[in-house]
């Protein structure tokens, strides 16, 4: 198979040579360096308004936590979207962790990850 140009293109695509490559996401808008998180999972009475709501209506906090990042206020509702959630903030603030350690914490002490994911957010904002 032969690809004929016409006169009017012959030419034009040489014109302009690549003299460097695209580069990938800008550091600028997630830390380069693996970090923590800022409180302990534990620390939970370092906020007493996000402590009081998550331990009275953690849903609410959830839904909070939710729209905080930038998401559906009503993502929480879905199954597995709460793992999900906290996994993408680790992944955006560049949090060491797993999917598994995720998963225990909002499994064994779900007010506790809840109120540490709203104050993450609080911090970083």
């Amino acid at each position: 198979m032969q690809f004929e140009m016409h006169d009017n293109v012959k030419g034009k695509a040489m014109s302009y040579p690549v003299t460097s490559q695209p580069q990938g996401a800008s550091s600028c808008c997630y830390p380069a360096q693996p970090s923590d998180w800022n409180t302990s999972l534990m620390d939970c009475c370092n906020d007493m308004p996000i402590c009081l709501c998550g331990t009275f209506i953690p849903l609410c906090l959830a839904c909070r936590i939710s729209d905080d990042f930038g998401e559906c206020c009503g993502t929480p509702c879905l199954p597995g979207s709460l793992n999900s959630l906290r996994t993408g903030m680790r992944e955006r603030y560049r949090i060491e962790g797993s999917i598994g350690k995720d998963w225990a914490a909002l499994t064994f002490c779900l007010p506790c990850a809840l109120c540490q994911m709203a104050r993450e957010l609080k911090i970083r904002e």
